[in-house]
């Protein structure tokens, strides 16, 4: 296996556990739930076939529904978000030449770019989420309550999480 394979199994792991052990139980007034285990997904490389990024984010998904409970609700977001990836990032860069890197960042799209994709993603994943979780529209202001927020803490940790994961040479450039 190569040495990129290895990270992100590493990082997967890591996510999962977090997710699983630390996040599923943060609530802050009742309406923000951390999700950053779906970072893994935004990271992958454009370079992994289409059936590989599904096949990987639906097992994500899964091992995260399997722990929390939440009877493959995290397996079909997960799934169509990864469905999504492409078609969201080709909407900040059109060409896949103009990427510095394989895996998206903030160093190979820039921090603007970055910024809008991570935030696309995340919102199209928790809108997916707290939609099949409450399978109504009975209550539209505590769903977009809790879309909105758990958008915004998600990816303040995830931004966290990036900077951790960028080595220092790389945010020198």
């Amino acid at each position: 296996m190569s040495k990129t394979t290895l990270q992100f199994l590493l990082l997967g792991l890591i996510l999962v556990l977090a997710q699983v052990i630390v996040f599923n139980h943060i609530c802050l007034f009742n309406v923000a739930v951390p999700m950053v285990f779906i970072y893994l997904i935004f990271r992958l490389p454009i370079t992994l076939s289409l059936n590989w990024t599904l096949t990987v984010s639906f097992f994500l998904g899964l091992i995260v529904d399997i722990f929390s409970d939440t009877y493959g609700m995290n397996a079909v977001a997960c799934t169509v978000v990864a469905m999504l990836k492409h078609p969201v990032l080709r909407l900040y860069v059109p060409r896949e030449e103009d990427l510095t890197r394989p895996e998206p960042s903030m160093l190979s799209l820039g921090v603007a770019v970055y910024m809008k994709y991570l935030l696309t993603m995340t919102v199209i994943y928790c809108t997916l989420i707290f939609i099949i979780e409450a399978f109504t529209f009975f209550n539209p202001l505590q769903l977009v309550l809790r879309i909105v927020f758990s958008t915004i803490l998600s990816m303040i940790i995830m931004l966290g999480i990036d900077s951790l994961m960028t080595s220092r040479s790389e945010k020198r450039l």
